[in-house]
């Protein structure tokens, strides 16, 4: 009897720890990142998934333990305790105040209703930014006014020597008014580009932190380009620039934490200099001009002289709050081999990468120092065969390159981007399309949803949706790659939304995009048509733009189920809804410019198409219903109870208002289109009785 139960204790335990070891704690991540590095949410959030070779596995119980190192050994920093929940998204840290500049390490250990036994994950760990203002200690530089004024990349650098002890950790903290690339000690800083990134650099600049431990010596170069980028540089239509500033500038603060505790900074300061070199010009739209000739090779090496070096100027810090980045950096993602020579009935060289792609082009060339080598992008060929570029409008999407006679040198851009699958190359000296590479650069978004079926017209459409949110994610949802617009256009990105969070995790490029949009929505509510906004203070308003303040918020709740998102943004979705309502006369929202149905199809045969054209109050009509039942559900699940009861009675009446204004006694909407019907049939504004033969209209104008 003790042996059978000796066995069966021992089989038990043994089965217990199999189903253990077959259940794995993944993807841990703190606010949707894998060991982000610069985080300055006070009350961060941990987040993590359950695999198993086992069906219907459930966590019962978890328990999360925080962590941090220091000369004098780990000390616990937060345990939650033993959380009976089945929750693993968005759960808030609940200890004490994080500590700017500090490393922490964080794991999680979980029951399941399959085991009893503790299963723990592998540990995660986070970098805190600075969390005041007065943690910061670098000031803003740049290059003199009249430098600025010729458009030229500053290179700004300083030498430093630390203190021969062992580094335990070193933090770069940096952001710029424009765009920078940082060099240590000849070595470039991180794998990002394009950075800080854009958003409404008149309230926030984003920073980000890097670790540099493994760049750093005892004696250092430190350097930092910088380019006009989103910035200063040409944006919208136009002669448009310097919608920010016209004087670029860096800020940047290197923390360094020794071993036995001690700490070194190395700040932006008077103390830096700055010359100009191989980058003379830099546009979004236009493209780069480099000259490696110019390029200094050794110019972020310790102990490196210019003569032509000239002090750098400091500036105040304005009204911009400085916030670490928050959403997925851009990237270099995938890299294109050239598919075909072209030689175009004009006698243009044109290299096919065979894949339309958002980035730049990287090559070498045999080419002798002088020589310069011309780069065109374009999306398409004409008819004829010809390079197609005037869908481009005013945006040249040229990168010239003067090259310095090295065979291996890399010619790249820096501060720009463009949309392309096809180069025209003008070059003083012979071309080799080996030597030739396209790489593709967007926000690095975790890819989340797929789509095989059996018919390959489908699979490409999802391939080709897929390259188009790629192309169209560099840290702003924009309307197009290459011409001169690439703006944040809120109707597009309301629009697009669902399928973009179905590709990719798009929670955190989004939740930064929606604060920039509560940042440049109006004091009356109004929502600028593009975010950033760009286009000044009476391009906003449109209905089926603006409402992308309340459908992107709900959705993105809907999608990630993050409460205290939904929290934040909801003040601007008020504000909009409000908006419509102080609009609004009996229910009827007529208020302002609206778009209507955008490039509304216009069939030949059709009346010049105007039979195809939608009332623009009735769209604008179905949006405010639409927004209106968005903001109260999103009171009700926030429990704003009372503001939840006043807007479902306001709903009400917008919808009998609807059925008054915009259908006839029959039954028939005033606009007898596919998008009014599809629009009321959608939001739930057509009668009950009516919908059947509402359904047949919408099916026979099909």
């Amino acid at each position: 009897m003790n042996r059978f139960v000796l066995f069966f204790v021992t089989t038990l335990s043994l089965t217990t720890s199999i189903l253990a070891q077959e259940t794995r704690v993944t993807d841990l991540r703190l606010n949707q990142l894998t060991n982000p590095l610069g985080v300055d949410a006070l009350q961060p959030h941990f987040s993590w998934k359950i695999e198993s070779s086992k069906y219907e596995v459930e966590q019962e119980q978890y328990q999360i333990r925080v962590w941090s190192t220091s000369n004098k050994g780990e000390s616990v920093v937060w345990d939650s305790g033993k959380m009976n929940s089945a929750n693993s998204t968005h759960i808030p840290y609940g200890g004490p105040a994080l500590q700017s500049n500090q490393t922490y390490y964080w794991r999680v250990k979980l029951t399941t209703n399959k085991t009893s036994d503790e299963i723990e994950s592998e540990t995660a760990h986070w970098s805190m930014g600075l969390l005041n203002d007065a943690d910061w200690k670098a000031d803003w530089i740049g290059q003199s006014t009249a430098d600025d004024v010729n458009r030229e990349s500053p290179y700004l650098r300083t030498d430093f020597k630390l203190q021969d002890k062992t580094i335990a950790s070193a933090y770069l903290h940096i952001t710029a008014k424009g765009m920078y690339e940082a060099f240590i000690n000849g070595k470039r800083v991180g794998d990002e580009y394009l950075s800080p990134g854009w958003t409404s650099y008149k309230a926030r600049i984003p920073y980000q932190t890097y670790d540099v431990k493994d760049l750093l010596g005892k004696e250092n170069g430190f350097g930092i380009v910088l380019g006009s980028g989103w910035y200063r540089g040409y944006l919208a239509w136009g002669d448009a620039n310097n919608h920010y500033g016209s004087e670029i500038a860096s800020k940047a603060q290197l923390m360094v934490t020794y071993t036995d505790g001690t700490t070194e900074t190395i700040s932006t300061n008077s103390n830096w200099t700055y010359t100009h070199g191989a980058i003379i010009d830099s546009e979004i739209y236009n493209g780069e001009l480099f000259d490696a000739q110019r390029h200094q090779p050794e110019w972020t090496t310790y102990g490196f002289t210019d003569t032509n070096s000239k002090k750098v100027v400091t500036s105040a810090s304005d009204n911009a709050k400085l916030i670490a980045s928050r959403n997925e950096p851009i990237r270099k993602k995938e890299t294109f081999l050239v598919k075909e020579k072209i030689i175009t009935p004009s006698g243009d060289i044109v290299f096919d990468f065979g894949q339309n792609l958002v980035g730049w082009v990287e090559f070498i060339h045999q080419g002798k120092a002088g020589d310069t080598v011309r780069v065109y992008h374009a999306e398409i060929l004409d008819k004829e065969g010809e390079f197609y570029t005037e869908n481009l409008r005013a945006a040249k999407q040229l990168n010239t390159f003067i090259l310095n006679g090295d065979s291996q040198w890399v010619y790249r851009p820096h501060f720009t981007f463009q949309g392309f699958r096809y180069i025209k190359i003008e070059s003083s000296a012979a071309v080799n399309p080996a030597d030739f590479k396209a790489i593709a650069m967007y926000s690095d978004m975790r890819p989340t949803g797929t789509l095989t079926t059996s018919d390959p017209l489908i699979n490409q459409l999802q391939q080709n949706i897929q390259w188009g949110q790629r192309g169209n994610f560099l840290d702003v949802p924009t309307d197009c790659p290459q011409r001169d617009e690439r703006l944040g256009w809120t109707g597009d990105a309301q629009a697009f939304f669902n399928t973009a969070a179905f590709n990719y995790d798009v929670k955190n490029f989004f939740d930064k995009w929606l604060i920039d949009l509560s940042i440049d929505q109006r004091d009356d509510g109004s929502v600028p048509f593009v975010i950033p906004n760009v286009l000044g203070e009476n391009a906003m308003g449109s209905a089926g733009w603006s409402d992308a303040s309340t459908i992107i918020p709900w959705n993105a709740y809907l999608y990630y189920g993050d409460k205290e998102a939904l929290k934040q943004h909801y003040p601007s979705m008020k504000k909009w809804v409000m908006y419509m309502q102080n609009l609004a006369n009996e229910g009827i929202y007529k208020g302002g410019f609206h778009f209507g149905d955008w490039l509304f199809y216009r069939p030949n045969d059709d009346n010049d198409g105007r039979s195809a054209v939608t009332s623009k109050e009735l769209i604008a009509q179905c949006f405010y219903a639409h927004s209106t039942e968005i903001l109260m559900k999103a009171a009700e699940t926030l429990g704003y109870h009372e503001e939840s009861v006043a807007l479902k009675n306001e709903l009400q009446k917008i919808k009998a208002a609807f059925v008054q204004e915009f259908m006839t006694s029959s039954g028939r909407l005033i606009s007898e289109t596919q998008t009014a019907y599809v629009l009321a049939l959608h939001f739930e504004l057509i009668p009950e009785a009516l919908i059947p033969q509402a359904v047949e209209r919408l099916v026979t104008n099909i």
